[in-house]
């Protein structure tokens, strides 16, 4: 089993950066969902801030 070790280690490495990389990815999705709809709410605030300056 010993001559399969490399392979495994392999494997296991390979698992560990895709799951790295997909939590990253969803980390990086969500942070840019949140950005955008705080964005918003911002831009709203604004909007409701200019009508009642007027």
């Amino acid at each position: 089993a010993l001559e399969n070790f490399p392979l495994l280690m392999y494997i296991l490495a390979a698992k560990t950066l895709i799951l790295c990389l997909a939590f990253a990815g969803v980390k990086m999705y969500q942070s840019k969902k949140i950005e955008e709809k705080l964005k918003k709410e911002r831009e709203e605030k604004l909007k409701t801030q200019v009508k009642k300056d007027d």
